[in-house]
């Protein structure tokens, strides 16, 4: 490849010249947060130091969440056999089948995901199938139906909310394997 003078190497006077580029990495400026990006009907994430859930009856998603890594499948979107690794916070608004262990996955009103998840906090207006473990809380809105082998820390559901299937709290579950296991000896 030809490298002329001044096509790579452009002087810092001279018209066109892109002052980030020339701008060591240690002092550039932060890149706009992926919030800033979120549609109107989904409430940014915001900067507070860990996971809680602010919720009130006909809100949008509302996970207060910190930092860390972000996926966001927009309401056209289908992602299909996937393993979710390295994510912190799982915004649904498509259609997901997939398994991951994370965070907080928060499924929005026309959003759904099918699949294995183990997450510290599940936060659902649409619909999930599968087997979910919410180590934290799982919160099911009005809107949100929730089906499958379910696991969870502390739950609350909305008038309107809707769990079925194989339901037990992680403490009860804990404390039955201590019984199994007491029986045995």
């Amino acid at each position: 490849m030809l490298n002329k003078q001044g096509l790579f190497n452009r002087s810092s006077n001279q018209p066109g010249n892109n002052p980030i580029a020339s701008t060591p990495l240690n002092t550039r400026p932060d890149p706009t947060p992926v919030a800033s990006h979120v549609p109107s009907h989904v409430n940014p994430i915001s900067t507070s130091t860990a996971p809680k859930v602010e919720s009130k009856p006909g809100e949008g998603l509302s996970a207060d969440v910190t930092t860390g890594s972000r996926l966001i499948v927009g309401p056209d979107v289908k992602l299909k056999g996937a393993e979710i690794q390295d994510c912190d916070i799982l915004v649904v608004e498509g259609r997901v089948e997939a398994t991951m262990d994370s965070r907080v996955i928060q499924i929005a009103e026309h959003g759904a995901f099918s699949g294995k998840v183990g997450i510290d906090v599940a936060e659902v207006h649409g619909n999930f199938e599968g087997e979910l473990t919410a180590r934290s809380q799982l919160i099911i809105h009005a809107t949100g139906r929730v089906s499958g082998k379910i696991r969870y820390g502390k739950i609350l559901i909305e008038e309107g909310g809707e769990l079925s299937g194989d339901i037990a709290s992680l403490v009860s579950e804990e404390q039955g394997k201590v019984k199994r296991i007491q029986s045995a000896s």
